[in-house]
């Protein structure tokens, strides 16, 4: 027998390779960067709220939401927008409430978003008291004892201790001379509105191993003492509707105990008819 009919058959085996199989599985990775996408997004908000005041985070939500309306009315009108221009009173494009700046619904006077009357007067307090307009009434010095806001009740002025420039002396009611100057001009400047006031005081915390804590009592003294000084500096009678202690009960500042939790409120209460 010949040694070719006792050799094993030979077997080739050719192994077929396909290109771009290393694009397969790649889903978990838009995913992925979805989920960093989303992170960095909360944190960015979370800093924000953090680094920013209460004014400031209003504007930033008041730029991802405009309030140019679209049509004074629901529907008609000539042209897409009713008008010449969306930034006119006379041709304000619609918005389907019936009501603009000018001829505000009964839903806007609620929120205080009504007209020429009483909120525009206010704005016009209230950039008085920044210093905005250029107002002799307001001087530099006070200005740094001054902030604003605004709220459902209305605006606030607030008056706070400065590191050396305190409104009370000695811990005390008796007010200095520069609350004295401070309460004389918000009577001049408030006396273009006719919104009724109420008076709030605020003091910082007292160490815990007091035996009596005054802050209480204190801070009422303090709002009432206010209350005297607004009326010798001839605010019209009557227009002061509530004085309110509110001992350290709502820090400006984080530490309870800072001089800026020592502060006076006017609030210029919104009228509700």
């Amino acid at each position: 027998m010949s040694t070719q009919a006792n050799a094993a058959p030979i077997i080739i085996k050719r192994k077929k390779v396909v290109a771009g199989g290393g694009h397969h599985g790649g889903a978990w990775k838009v995913a992925y960067a979805d989920f960093v996408t989303a992170m960095m997004a909360f944190f960015l908000l979370m800093w924000l709220l953090n680094a920013t005041t209460e004014k400031q985070r209003k504007g930033i939500a008041d730029f991802f939401s405009p309030t140019i309306p679209v049509n004074r009315i629901s529907g008609g009108g000539e042209g897409a927008f009713g008008g010449e221009s969306v930034f006119t009173e006379q041709t304000l494009a619609r918005n389907g409430i019936g009501a603009t700046a000018l001829q505000a619904s009964d839903e806007r006077r609620s929120r205080g978003q009504g007209g020429t009357g009483a909120q525009e007067q206010q704005e016009k307090v209230e950039e008085m008291l920044r210093g905005l307009t250029g107002e002799s009434e307001v001087a530099p010095e006070m200005t740094k004892h001054i902030i604003t806001r605004v709220t459902d009740e209305g605006l606030v002025i607030e008056i706070f201790d400065r590191p050396g420039a305190p409104l009370f002396q000695d811990d005390s009611d008796r007010p200095t001379p520069l609350l004295k100057a401070i309460a004389a001009m918000l009577v001049r400047v408030t006396a273009i509105v006719s919104n009724p006031v109420a008076v709030e005081a605020h003091v910082a915390s007292r160490p815990v191993v007091v035996a009596t804590n005054p802050v209480w009592g204190l801070s009422s003294a303090r709002a009432d003492a206010a209350r005297k000084l607004l009326d010798d500096s001839g605010m019209a009678a009557g227009r002061v509707i509530r004085v309110t202690g509110h001992a350290d009960r709502e820090p400006a500042a984080r530490n309870p105990m800072a001089p800026r939790n020592n502060r006076i409120e006017l609030i210029l209460v919104r009228d509700r008819t």
